[in-house]
């Protein structure tokens, strides 16, 4: 063994490099996920070809076991690292096949969240790994061609990459996924090759509709069987958003079929698995909820990457921009197709001013590996952005397809970008890169010429920089705006300088303000006031009928608080509420009738026991999280909702376990909470008890 690791640390140089001596070709894996014990087994066949003298091969391979492993069809001896199965043996030049099983107990990478019939199983390769839980490869530069089979119980859905052939059934029950019935085989089959990173599961109950593109492209979009109703709300443009951008990037689609599916407390907005999306259920809306949290620019976002990530790849995190950069640009160029160009500026406006912001702390330029998120995607979005007003848009366009057409399927670099830029125009893409890409300032005076060269946009700065000037010697102009069909940022400017000002002098403008009748505009009349004048009560009640979830939040607290005497008016009129997929409105609602006294007493008990359900594992991480806030809010005392608290410990979810480490660190000062906590150890999970008792440890 000790030779053994000897040479194993003396060919350590070939593994940053191996893609110059291997390439890998395909892969024809087979996956069994088991919910209950949160492990994945499998096979893969990997089709390989050496083109270069190589000591060791490595697969990378995050904790896994293997058996069975071969070579050419011969059994080989090989090396678990614990992070990679290395191959030293049995390879020749040329064309090769290795096959092994393996079995993994991720420890990220791969979730499994929810219960019973709730159940699912998805995956999050980017900056995890899918190494994680099937044998692949970390270098992105590594392309492969997948074919999957997924085995699992009949009744569950399955969703990977690529078309799906069909689901044979298999004798006897070789999963455990909460299934107690005949297991099945659903097959998936990319043509093309991608990177590791790419590989994706979604294993639940969904249902799906679908319709094709105008280039006879089909899409399909998912959803919980539950939320069936808000089919159309979420998915609204999205035909339109696929159709626009093939027209605009120039180059059709890359791939066979493109699936949408969201999926319970997700880690991110969204993530564009090669032909299939996963994204996060916060975008699942109905109408009212469009107009406070849609789905379009993630749509927009993680359909671009099927060309600019997934066809065309960076070759390493210094240039990930040409990923993000373009996402984030493409996805403003399609809200700019359904919104249209005001919408589009406002964004760029918007951003600009977060960058600018930014650029104080941040000082790490996009073409850095350490670049913030910011950098990458929106000063990458505005980089893009330039680079087109400069070339010209068709320019732009020819140079993108170029581009694309030249690296399909391949990993390119910053240089090779810009290389297509000046093939078709004259534009020095060298100071460019210096002033965008180099230098960590963010090029402000640029960014608002380019911006003023829209009208809306130059009326907007003409409003904003009346801020210091008296209401008297602008209300004319304003009262006219306000009537007028300005774009909403506008009007909503012209009310956010009413703020500071008594009621006597604004309320004449925020009658005008309320007329519009633009559920933006109200919006910003909505949270205008601290406290609401009597005198406008009855017209601010009519916020409670807005076509916003947010707008209705903020106007029935305001009233609820203020108004002690129409409490049980407004609970009535809000008892059927419950707003967005976290329910907002109805863990409000709940809190807000068990505040307020006298207010059916009888059924109070019940809904009790129901804002405490909402804080169980039962539900989604951002219902438990609202719930649980409104039960500490209500009764500091309380202790039937803290195994919830100490659940939210070990959540995948970044925010939801810091939430719980920061409310149970506070709560430990209490020695009645203290001691509680204390006694519920011994009956928690493993992974919850190892938690607690760190937070009970500290200092």
């Amino acid at each position: 063994m000790k030779q053994l690791f000897v040479f194993l640390l003396l060919s350590a140089t070939c593994f940053s490099q191996q893609t110059r001596f291997v390439d890998f070709i395909s892969v024809d894996g087979s996956v069994t996920p088991d919910a209950d014990s949160k492990t994945v087994s499998g096979a893969a066949i990997y089709n390989f070809i050496v083109m270069k003298r190589i000591d060791t091969i490595k697969i990378d391979a995050v904790d896994m076991t293997f058996s069975d492993v071969m070579i050419n069809g011969k059994r080989v001896k090989s090396f678990n690292s614990g992070k990679q199965l290395q191959l030293f043996e049995g390879f020749k030049k040329g064309k090769n096949i290795v096959s092994f099983s393996y079995k993994a107990s991720p420890k990220q990478t791969i979730y499994f969240v929810g219960n019973g019939e709730n159940s699912q199983i998805w995956t999050q390769g980017q900056g995890k790994y899918t190494s994680y839980w099937f044998p692949s490869f970390d270098d992105v530069n590594e392309k492969v061609i997948f074919r999957m089979r997924i085995i699992t119980d009949k009744k569950w859905d399955v969703i990977s990459n690529g078309t799906f052939s069909y689901s044979d059934p298999v004798k006897g029950n070789h999963s455990t996924f909460n299934g107690n019935g005949t297991d099945k085989i659903s097959y998936f089959t990319m043509e093309k090759p991608m990177s590791s990173y790419l590989l994706m599961l979604a294993i639940g109950k969904f249902g799906h509709q679908e319709e094709k593109s105008s280039s006879g492209i089909p899409l399909q979009y998912y959803y919980a069987p539950e939320d069936s109703a808000k089919y159309e709300s979420t998915y609204r443009y999205s035909k339109r958003i696929f159709d626009f951008m093939e027209k605009e990037i120039g180059v059709p689609y890359p791939w066979k079929i493109y699936r949408q599916i969201p999926v319970h407390d997700f880690i991110y907005g969204g993530m564009e698995n090669t032909t299939s999306t996963l994204f996060n259920e916060v975008y699942v809306v109905d109408e009212i909820g469009f107009n406070d949290n849609n789905y379009i620019n993630v749509n927009g976002h993680e359909l671009a990457h099927q060309w600019f990530g997934d066809m065309v790849t960076a070759k390493s995190s210094k240039h990930h921009w040409l990923q993000e950069g373009f996402a984030t640009y493409y996805a403003l160029l399609a809200e700019k197709e359904v919104f249209g160009e005001d919408h589009f500026n406002f964004q760029l406006y918007d951003i600009a001013e977060q960058l600018q912001q930014a650029s104080k702390t941040d000082t790490i330029p996009i073409l850095n590996e350490k670049a913030s998120s910011l950098s990458f995607y929106q000063k990458g979005a505005w980089a893009l952005h330039v680079l087109r007003e400069n070339v010209g848009a068709e320019k732009f366009r020819k140079a993108v397809k170029n581009y694309l057409e030249k690296y399909q399927f391949k990993n390119v670099d910053t240089g090779e970008f810009l290389a297509e830029i000046n093939k078709v125009s004259d534009y020095d893409t060298n100071d460019f890169r210096k002033r965008w890409l180099e230098s960590s300032v963010f090029p402000i005076q640029e960014a608002l010429a380019i911006l003023k060269k829209s009208n809306f946009i130059r009326e907007y700065f003409r409003v904003a920089e009346m801020k210091d000037i008296p209401l008297a010697q602008k209300q004319t102009g304003f009262e006219n705006l306000l009537a007028s069909n300005a774009f909403y940022p506008i009007k909503q400017e012209i009310v956010n300088q009413l703020q500071e000002l008594s009621f006597e002098e604004k309320k004449d403008m925020l009658h005008k303000a309320m007329q519009t009748n633009d559920v933006f505009v109200r919006q910003a009349v909505a949270g205008n006031f601290d406290k609401v004048p009597e005198g406008f009560k009855t017209e601010y009640e009519t916020l409670l009928d807005d076509k916003s979830y947010f707008t209705r939040e903020i106007a029935l607290n305001r009233l609820w608080s203020q108004f002690p005497e129409d409490r049980n008016r407004l609970l009535d009129k809000s008892a059927d509420w419950v707003g967005l997929i976290d329910k907002n409105l109805r863990i409000m609602w709940l809190s807000m009738a068990l505040k307020t006294k006298d207010y059916r007493q009888d059924k109070k008990p019940a809904y009790y026991d129901e804002l405490l359900q909402y804080a169980s594992p039962d539900f989604r991480v951002n219902t438990r999280i609202n719930a649980l806030d409104k039960l500490i809010f209500l009764d500091k005392s309380d202790k039937n909702y803290l195994p919830f608290l100490v659940n939210g410990l070990v959540s995948h979810i970044a925010r939801f376990s810091k939430f719980s480490r920061d409310k149970i660190r506070t709560q430990l000062k209490n020695q009645s909470h203290r001691e509680y906590y204390e006694s519920l150890l011994e009956s928690l999970s493993e992974k919850e008890k190892i938690q607690l008792d760190k937070l009970l440890k500290e200092k």
